[in-house]
């Protein structure tokens, strides 16, 4: 518990001052101020579950989908996808019927040629997948991903009237280095090249904090909600204030049905990008059937 109250304070005090250099001077600065605090649109929340290379065969993949669809009811708060490999798309897609989105966890920006182990957003469209992952910090630092390639990433989704959850997210070392805010900024204005105000409707940005994923560590609520609301001002800055206050932004980084709640409860946070959590029925279904900050109110 020491422990986690440590990197709680120091993660706030990196975000304060990382936020605080890259932004003291911006006009739109005063804005986070007045807004954080205050759900100014009502963004219908989105949960979503990144698989990674998970599970092991087409038959686990279709007992999990099964489970999370049954978690999702008329009651559940929210728009709810699974981004799962490959092979399993479609398989998955049949499980879930229409409870739920199936996306791909990845795509290349080439559209066909000799690109091998290639996949165009065309193939991905041609078979009902709308949703695709960009940017994630796995693909960023295994696969070499740069932020242009990223970009071409999201413009081709784009050009395809697909949708694209833009990930974003500092590591450890930037973290210590106070650049929150900056990393950030830059991972959003360079992943956003090109895209029109008009084509933000199909976009989602999910912030997760390089350190926290598949760790256990997790930024308090309170953490959490001062780098979205960073994040939501500096999508004020390229886009205006209606369209940053129209674009839902995801926190990722071992997210729990413990912790799911308190996030979700936060005015800046419209949703999860779940790793572990997303294979187990149990536990992906309570995530997305989150209690309200309104039903907790209501229980205590």
């Amino acid at each position: 518990e020491d422990m986690r109250a440590a990197i709680s304070s120091f993660l706030l005090s990196a975000s304060i001052a990382g936020s605080a250099l890259a932004f003291n001077n911006s006009p739109t600065f005063g804005s986070l101020q007045r807004s954080s605090g205050v759900r100014l649109f009502e963004r219908k929340p989105f949960i979503t579950g990144n698989w990674k290379l998970n599970p092991a065969t087409k038959a686990e993949a279709i007992q999990l989908a099964n489970e999370v669809a049954n978690a999702v009811t008329s009651s559940s708060p929210c728009d709810a996808a699974i981004f799962v490999p490959f092979p399993f798309i479609e398989p998955v897609q049949k499980a879930v019927g229409d409870k739920l989105s199936v996306g791909a966890e990845m795509v290349t920006p080439e559209v066909a040629g000799a690109f091998t182990g290639g996949i165009s957003a065309g193939m991905l469209k041609s078979i009902g997948v709308e949703w695709v992952l960009a940017g994630h910090s796995e693909r960023r630092t295994i696969n070499l991903e740069t932020d242009e390639y990223i970009n071409a990433q999201c413009l081709k989704l784009i050009e395809n009237d697909m949708s694209v959850i833009l990930c974003i997210g500092e590591t450890e070392v930037e973290f210590e280095k106070d650049l929150v805010g900056s990393v950030c900024e830059i991972q959003l204005k360079k992943g956003l090249a090109g895209i029109s105000a008009e084509e933000m409707s199909r976009v989602v940005i999910a912030y997760e904090p390089v350190w926290a994923i598949g760790t256990g560590k997790v930024a308090t609520p309170e953490i959490a909600q001062t780098v979205h609301a960073i994040c939501r001002d500096i999508l004020s800055g390229m886009y205006g204030e209606e369209i940053a206050n129209n674009t839902r932004i995801l926190y990722g980084g071992s997210v729990s049905p413990e912790s799911v709640d308190g996030l979700l409860a936060q005015p800046d946070i419209d949703g999860a990008l779940v790793g572990g959590a997303s294979l187990s029925g149990e536990s992906f279904g309570r995530i997305i059937n989150f209690q309200t900050a309104e039903a907790l109110q209501v229980s205590h």
